[in-house]
């Protein structure tokens, strides 16, 4: 099967399709709804043959729908027809998880994206559960996200945001008996040394999972706990 896989983060829209050896970044942002999402891929991947297509959603979802407005785009994501406006079957998952499945080799593993955001997802011996971790109390009355996402490394600066990183892995990955953390994202690169018990991960791994979703067609990847092959 031919498959379009739709990466959704907060500055860029990457999208990769089977046979194609390059991804398309497609600028993103606060005004980003669905629809301007769907207008620019089609328009950025004419010519493209796809039978089917993965979205990594950056936010929560639940039986292959979103469940609430991501928070560093525009509105009108929950409720959005994909499969009527790509027309062609759609599957939708967190982008988090996405990228944590195309990145997992067993175990007990814990993915932390660095992005704009802070995406989180475990995996424990094949079992997928996307997490809200990011929006939970951290610090000062702060959050996760506020100190090792995007706003935490500019507000910061690198040898700070650097410093909490470590931190969060610690914290979570002991929390959830990780036996490996995974930092991917686009900020993960940032890091000068990883901490202990963590690996770095590539954003192209969320291509392989959303390659990986439509092998696996009995399981439904974007619920909330799910089982892999």
């Amino acid at each position: 099967m031919k498959v379009l896989v739709i990466d959704v983060g907060g500055t860029h829209v990457k999208v990769l399709a089977t046979g194609q050896k390059t991804p398309t970044k497609i600028p993103s942002g606060p005004t980003l709804t669905p629809n301007k999402m769907v207008t620019a891929v089609r328009a950025a991947t004419a010519g493209w043959k796809y039978e089917a297509v993965s979205i990594g959603y950056p936010g929560p979802v639940v039986d292959g729908r979103p469940t609430a407005e991501p928070h560093n785009l525009g509105r009108g994501w929950v409720g959005f027809d994909f499969r009527k406006a790509f027309g062609c079957p759609v599957k939708v998952i967190n982008d988090a998880a996405m990228q944590a499945l195309g990145s997992y080799h067993g175990g007990r593993m814990l993915f932390l994206g660095l992005g704009t955001g802070l995406g989180t997802t475990l995996i424990i011996d094949g079992v997928i559960a996307p997490m809200e971790l990011a929006h939970l109390p951290y610090k000062n009355g702060r959050t996760f996200e506020d100190y090792v996402g995007l706003a935490g490394l500019e507000r910061l600066g690198r040898k700070r945001w650097r410093h909490h990183v470590a931190i969060v892995v610690q914290q979570l990955g002991s929390a959830l008996e990780a036996d490996v953390i995974v930092l991917g994202g686009g900020n993960a690169k940032l890091l000068k040394q990883l901490p202990p018990g963590a690996r770095l991960g590539n954003n192209t791994h969320a291509f392989n999972g959303g390659f990986r979703l439509w092998e696996t067609p009995k399981h439904n990847l974007s619920r909330p706990v799910r089982k892999l092959s």
